[in-house]
């Protein structure tokens, strides 16, 4: 027999989940109204804070190609390492930060580690060796350890299955946006303020974004919500509707402190699902293709570009990569096919990288490097919004999932920094063919992941749909997820 999980309504006095549902109609206007009010507070705090992250994680590059790496006597290892070890802390850092998040506030955790980040990116300035500038990327990567699989666990407590595609897409966006973003003020502030009060323009790149981090937390402490049924803005009415939509999507949230399941069960409930470890392997097919942001302006010289444009040359492909954000989330929304979406989504941009490694016209390369980065930065969060479908409940359960697969994904990106030494230019062909590699085994194990998760179906211990209810058979059809009770 089928059960259906349910959101944590501890926090609603006196209305049972069967209650709550009694009074719920999908799509009616009180709902829509509620889902925009969601919106409005919502996916701009987040675009904006992982703007934010992105810039201060990723600028790393553009300070490269601006003279750090000549001024500090950086060889092509060195920069490897400092790249990877910001993926040593975030790697470790995810799951412990999640697993505090299901008992904390997001509205006042997030931007604290927000806060924290973007003040250790004020000490590149003042580094004068590459281990000096290694241990500040250790640092930042720890504290940013939380927000990503934080955001993901906080989207994914407001936002019903078939709505949490195209509001991973505008989040993540950012991502994109920093990208081309970071290499228009990267151009502008290396060649406006280098030498300005004695330092080179990168340390001022450093200083300029690290800055506006810190000054953000103000607006993203007065947006970020924390849960539905105990977010200060929302009427008791709202709350109860809020909770309602959840219940009826089979889609588990916290209520903080009241959460139910304990971190060693809900961490032990991850690990031994096969689920878990099937999303860990596509998420660091995925997120091993990505690390070459890092070295994007890299790639921009060996095309023939130099000086500041080399740093503009890098815009584009970050703007084709927000536009199949955003257009693959919307869609995977409207047809419910997260896994085609990847699959098709990762080939294409294997294909691509093909073309790139073969060809040795410069406009071609370059042409299809966009479409590549694109491909491959809409099958990133898709994995994540794949897994918050099929891993909905408990919630605490969904959170540690998302904190592992992102760390374990992250992982990728610590020996993908050695894809791109110097010493495989111009054509880098290690790195071009082992991303293909890594795009092809995505393309293919998701839709492997597909079949069985549609074969075997999410199951629901007894103690579990005891605890906080349940009501008649439900599939979720177009999520490729089934909640079943276990005999």
């Amino acid at each position: 027999m089928a059960k259906k999980a349910t959101a944590d309504v501890g926090h609603l006095t006196n209305v049972s989940p069967e209650e709550l549902l009694a009074g719920y109609t999908p799509n009616s206007p009180e709902e829509k109204a509620l889902l925009r009010k969601i919106d409005a507070r919502i996916v701009p705090a987040v675009f904006f804070m992982y703007l934010l992250s992105y810039l201060d994680r990723a600028n790393i590059g553009n300070a490269k190609t601006a003279g750090m790496q000549t001024e500090l006597g950086m060889t092509s290892t060195q920069y490897s390492v400092v790249l990877l070890v910001f993926f040593v802390g975030y790697v470790l850092g995810e799951v412990p930060s999640n697993m505090l998040l299901t008992r904390l506030r997001p509205s006042l955790y997030l931007p604290g580690i927000m806060f924290l980040w973007g003040a250790v990116s004020l000490a590149f300035a003042g580094c004068h060796s590459w281990q000096s500038i290694a241990v500040v990327r250790l640092v930042i990567g720890t504290l940013e350890s939380g927000f990503g699989p934080g955001v993901a666990y906080l989207l994914s407590s407001w936002y019903r299955k078939n709505e949490l595609g195209s509001r991973f897409a505008l989040y993540y966006s950012a991502t994109a946006v920093s990208g081309a973003l970071g290499g228009l003020i990267a151009g502008a502030v290396t060649s406006g303020l280098d030498g300005v009060g004695g330092l080179s323009g990168w340390r001022w790149l450093f200083l300029i974004e690290g800055s506006a981090t810190i000054l953000g937390c103000g607006a993203a402490l007065f947006m970020l919500p924390d849960y539905p049924t105990t977010t200060r803005w929302l009427s008791e009415d709202e709350k109860r509707l809020a909770a309602a939509r959840l219940l009826y999507d089979s889609v588990g949230q916290s209520g903080g402190p009241g959460a139910s399941h304990s971190h060693i069960a809900s961490l032990v409930e991850a690990l031994l699902d096969w689920r878990t470890w099937g999303f860990t392997f596509i998420f660091m097919m995925t997120t091993g293709s990505q690390t070459i942001q890092y070295f994007v302006p890299t790639l921009m010289t060996q095309l023939g570009y130099s000086g500041n444009m080399a740093q503009y040359m890098t815009i584009p492909p970050y703007l084709v990569a927000a536009v199949f954000i955003i257009g693959l989330g919307f869609l995977s929304d409207r047809t419910g096919e997260r896994a085609l979406v990847i699959s098709s989504a990762t080939a294409m941009a294997a294909i691509c990288f093909v073309v790139d490694l073969t060809s040795y016209n410069t406009h071609v390369q370059y042409a299809f490097l966009c479409f590549a980065i694109g491909g491959v930065w809409a099958s990133c969060f898709l994995v994540l919004v794949y897994l918050s479908n099929v891993i909905a409940w408990p919630s605490e359960k969904r959170a540690v999932s998302q904190a592992f697969v992102n760390a374990m994904g992250n992982s990728a990106s610590i020996y993908g920094s050695f894809l791109w030494a110097d010493y495989t230019a111009p054509r880098y062909r290690p790195g071009f063919s082992t991303t293909i590699a890594m795009l092809l085994a995505c393309s293919a194990a998701t839709l492997l992941l597909r079949y069985l998760v549609g074969r075997y179906p999410y199951v629901i211990s007894d103690a579990d749909a005891a605890q906080h209810g349940s009501d008649s058979s439900v599939s979720e059809k177009n999520q490729d997820v089934e909640f079943i009770k276990s005999a």
